[in-house]
This record gives C-alpha cells, structure tokens and sequence, in this order.
C-alpha cells in the first residue's frame, strides 16, 4: 500500500510563513509527480503547486512569490508558504502520481490533509 502523510499544518498570523511536507511511503517503484492542493471551506479543491519528476512545476498563478513547492528527496515534498494571508486558510492536501514496485500503471494518491489557518 502507499501513503501520503503530510505534517505541519498550523495556526499563524497574516504576514507569517509556515513550513508543510509529504512523505510518501509504501511498495513504490517511481514517483512521476509529487505537489500540494488546497480546498478552503466551501470552495473546490484547487491547484497549489506540483512538480514533475523532470522538474517541472504547475502551478497556481495567483501564489507565484509567496508559495514555493520543492522536492527534498525523491520522496518528499515541500511547500514554503510565505506573507501568508486569511484567504490562506484552507486544508492543503499532498498529492502523488506513482507507479507501485510490481504495476505497470501510474495512480494518483492522496494525503488525508494538513490544516493550515491564518488569521488577521
């Protein structure tokens, strides 16, 4: 089975920084994509950032200069979040592209999500 654990979800005043990561773990062969999304209450889960194995990144416009997600080891990933605003809040949840030791196929996995919640 594979695992998707995020840690670092916390309570911060606007204009603050915070630091969140996902480690995935299991029987993986390759991880071709590894990132973050956010759902705030009642909205849809949108894009924060992820990054291709080649090291590509897609991401959110609208964070570029304040979010910056980054590969620490081939099975980590982390988001810097920084001048954060209330708008910020929201569970951030870690997501994985991957291809499991004995499959031929890549499936998209999820973590159960980190609260982060910024306030004015």
């Amino acid at each position: 089975q594979v695992q998707l654990v995020e840690s670092g979800g916390d309570l911060v005043q606007a204009g603050g920084s915070l630091r969140i990561s996902c480690v995935a773990s299991g029987r993986i062969s390759s991880i071709t994509a590894m990132g973050w999304y956010r759902q705030a209450p009642g909205k849809p889960r949108e894009l924060v950032a992820v990054i291709s194995s080649g090291g590509t990144t897609n991401r959110a416009d609208s964070l570029k200069g304040r979010f910056t997600a980054s590969r620490d080891n081939a099975n980590t990933v982390i988001l810097q979040m920084n001048s954060l605003k209330p708008e910020d809040t929201a569970v951030y949840y870690c997501y994985a592209r991957i291809k499991r030791v004995s499959s031929s196929v890549q499936s998209v996995y999820w973590g159960r999500g980190t609260q982060v919640t910024v306030s004015s």
